[in-house]
């Protein structure tokens, strides 16, 4: 197994996945035109075993409190799994599997697997995580960074969320609901239905980001890039709605982007 970067190809659409830089997909071109922010930090990056902040770093298990470093001071952000190397399990043309082994400051042993399918009009990322010790709460999602503009034509966002979450001076959920409001946006939103949202650059394309699951937080406040990250709870969810991982049961995810030429 190797940490090498991945090239999948399906039609006119090519996708870098880049295991040794944090099992970040690195980027998407379609026709020739590339999608994702470039560069070290961006491009679409997992954000397992949590998404968004933690509260000061602390999350509990039962009994136990554990402590993450403060990455964002004065909060934990975006996982730990960005920051490692990721091994490749199998690659061929249009599919990918990639590992990855829970290690310190996590506090649990287990093991992320993120599966990439390319179609000649879709990306599809699944990924799991698993554990045959103990069990231990944990989230999913994806932080892709969008281009603002495609061939001069700024994106336009459109999504029909049921609520959104109310941002306190921490930059986390307080907790309550309120109607959604106009962007700029770095917010988190529920859409019970599953997320469904979609990417317009006027005269170049249009892509959809979906998933089952029913959160997802829309970043539109840099120049370069916007992000749409569906994930499997809110910011701070390893306390306020966390999905437990056992050895009996993973917990499991999906995202796909489908896109059409304008």
């Amino acid at each position: 197994m190797s940490s090498e970067d991945i090239t999948l190809t399906a039609g006119d659409a090519e996708v870098t996945v880049q295991p040794g830089n944090g099992g970040r997909v690195g980027g998407l071109r379609i026709g020739g035109v590339e999608l994702l922010r470039q560069g070290a930090k961006f491009g679409c990056f997992p954000m397992v075993p949590w998404c968004g902040r933690i509260r000061e770093g602390r999350f509990r298990n039962g009994g136990t409190v554990h402590e993450m470093p403060l990455n964002s001071p004065p909060h934990a952000i975006h996982g730990t799994t960005r920051d490692g190397a990721w091994r490749t399990a199998r690659a061929d043309g249009t599919e990918a599997v990639i590992t990855y082994d829970l290690v310190e400051p996590w506090p649990y042993p287990g093991r992320v697997t993120q599966v990439f399918t390319l179609g000649g009009d879709s990306l599809t990322l699944t990924t799991a995580v698993e554990t045959y010790e103990s069990s231990f709460p944990a989230q999913i999602g994806w932080h892709p960074w969008f281009n603002r503009s495609l061939g001069g034509a700024d994106v336009e966002i459109a999504f029909a969320p049921a609520w959104q979450e109310e941002r306190g001076d921490d930059h986390l959920p307080t907790g309550r609901r309120t109607d959604p409001k106009p962007g700029p946006w770095d917010d988190c939103f529920g859409m019970p239905g599953g997320v469904d949202t979609t990417l317009t650059w006027p005269g170049q394309l249009e892509l959809k980001v979906t998933s089952r699951e029913e959160w997802v937080v829309v970043y539109d406040e840099q120049e370069a890039a916007v992000c749409v990250e569906p994930q499997t709870g809110p910011p701070n969810g390893l306390n306020t709605a966390p999905r437990l991982v056992t050895p009996i049961e993973p917990l499991e995810a999906t995202m796909t982007w489908t896109w059409r030429r304008l």
